[in-house]
């Protein structure tokens, strides 16, 4: 069955991996040695059969047959029939170290004899020569006994214990590595488990570097940065909802209900125009929560690349204005973004200007600092320092001048800087000698033949 942790699987593969190469690499050795024995031993025993093979059939043998292997090497010359007529010392006495009788045509024979049962097994290195091709030749053997692990399987054993050593360390080594490296994702997926709605503020932990796990930590908190942002846009849609809608409805229930309980007593046709009023600003409430609630939500929205000055011109034109309109829009002023929410943007700025503004809105677009600038001013009573970053909450009122106006849903300017920090801008109330000067100022699109990497086809300016 396969194993259902990663660190497990890895480890198995490991030490079946390490087992194989070992296993192959063991007999491969196991080959060797026996190979490079026996080929020792061949080489001796050859050398002193075909010496004695030599004194025999030049009659230059007299006596018994020297022993000059130290009793390792058992030399004896073997009459047909199989009695020993001569041995060194160390073969003296002993029985034909091999029954295998060379013919006439293959007088020299080289091979592996064995006598016995394990565990008193023993198995020699022979060599066999006929000492000539005459019928009743004799026949000298040279046989040199193979050391003892080459016969009882010791070398196979201490190399079969070494591939299992070896790839149980493999194993190890391998369960070790994989579990310090797959400690940071056990300590990502134990947090996001605890993470949950009510909490949104945790992270995961973020390993340093640049490897997969580091970079999903990072990608990890990214979602989650996001999905905070997203889960605080729905509560604060929540919470704006059943507070600024309650009072309007309960306006507007209270109307109807005098109405229907006292129709005599009410102007009905100013009834109805009133509970439109509150219906219109009730439509305008929900409309700007739920554009808020979108807005940096990841939607689909296509951009383009939109000339500001146009854009602005195209607004102004559309609108009527109780008051002058001064404007200096040159061209060429290119950003990218969503060409309704600008509009919505721009409208909201000049929908504020309006409601504060004594006689004359300025609308400027410009270059500045490498960005593009659109700036509203209105020659009205401005606003303090203190209260630049409070008017861009929902439903903020000052109790300044500013506040002398009726109308609008209070959330026109929390729109207009969600829709630029969308758009990668910024929006702010700047130093101005009169009245309230709104900025908003966002990343430029490069003119065409100018982007990083593409030459200019009109030549170097």
């Amino acid at each position: 069955m396969r194993p259902r942790s990663i660190r497990a699987r890895d480890t198995l593969i490991a030490a079946v991996i390490a087992a194989l190469v070992l296993g192959v690499t063991a007999a491969g050795v196991d080959l060797a040695v026996r190979g490079g024995i026996r080929a020792d031993l061949l080489h001796q025993t050859q050398a002193d059969a075909r010496r004695v093979s030599g004194g025999v059939r030049d009659g230059s043998l007299e006596g018994a047959i020297p022993d000059d292997g130290g009793g390792r090497i058992l030399i004896q010359v073997v009459e047909p029939g199989g009695r020993v007529t001569n041995a060194t010392s160390a073969a003296a006495g002993r029985p034909p170290v091999s029954r295998l009788w060379p013919s006439s045509n293959l007088r020299v024979r080289d091979f592996t004899e064995c006598h016995g049962s394990w565990p008193g097994r023993e198995c020699f290195v022979v060599e066999a020569i006929r000492v000539s091709t005459a019928r009743d030749s004799v026949v000298v053997y040279a046989a040199e006994r193979v050391p003892p692990y080459l016969v009882n399987g010791l070398l196979e054993a201490v190399l079969a214990a070494g591939v299992l050593l070896l790839a149980g360390a493999a194993a190890w080594i391998t369960w070790r590595v994989v579990g310090r490296t797959l400690r940071p994702v056990e300590a990502i997926r134990a947090q996001l488990a605890e993470i949950g709605a009510t909490d949104l503020s945790r992270r995961v932990p973020q390993p340093p570097g640049e490897d997969e796990i580091a970079q999903l930590a990072r990608t990890a908190n990214a979602t989650l940065d996001r999905l905070e942002r997203a889960v605080g846009r729905q509560r604060q849609f929540a919470s704006d909802a059943s507070h600024e809608l309650r009072t309007p409805i309960a306006g507007l229930r209270a109307n109807l209900e005098d109405a229907a309980a006292h129709p005599e007593d009410n102007d009905l046709p100013e009834v109805v125009r009133s509970a439109l009023r509150d219906t219109d600003r009730l439509e305008s409430i929900v409309t700007d929560l739920l554009l808020l609630a979108r807005i940096g939500t990841g939607g689909t929205a296509a951009q383009e690349p939109i000339d500001l000055s146009a854009l602005a011109a195209a607004e102004i034109r559309r609108r009527t204005f109780t008051l002058r309109i001064a404007t200096e829009l040159p061209s060429g002023v290119t950003v990218r973004g969503v060409r309704m929410q600008l509009v919505r943007l721009l409208g909201n700025l000049l929908d504020n200007a309006e409601r504060y503004a004594g006689s004359v809105i300025t609308v400027e677009v410009s270059r500045q600092d490498g960005e593009a600038l659109l700036a509203v001013t209105d020659d009205g009573a401005g606003v303090a320092p203190a209260d630049r970053e409070r008017v861009f909450e929902r439903f903020t009122r000052l109790d300044a001048a500013r506040s002398r106006g009726v109308g609008g849903t209070g959330l026109g300017l929390a729109i207009a800087r969600e829709i630029a920090r969308e758009h990668g801008g910024t929006l702010r109330i700047e130093d101005h000698p009169s009245g309230a000067r709104f900025a908003l100022r966002l990343p430029l699109v490069p003119p065409a033949g100018r982007e990083k990497g593409r030459p200019n086809p009109d030549g170097p300016s």
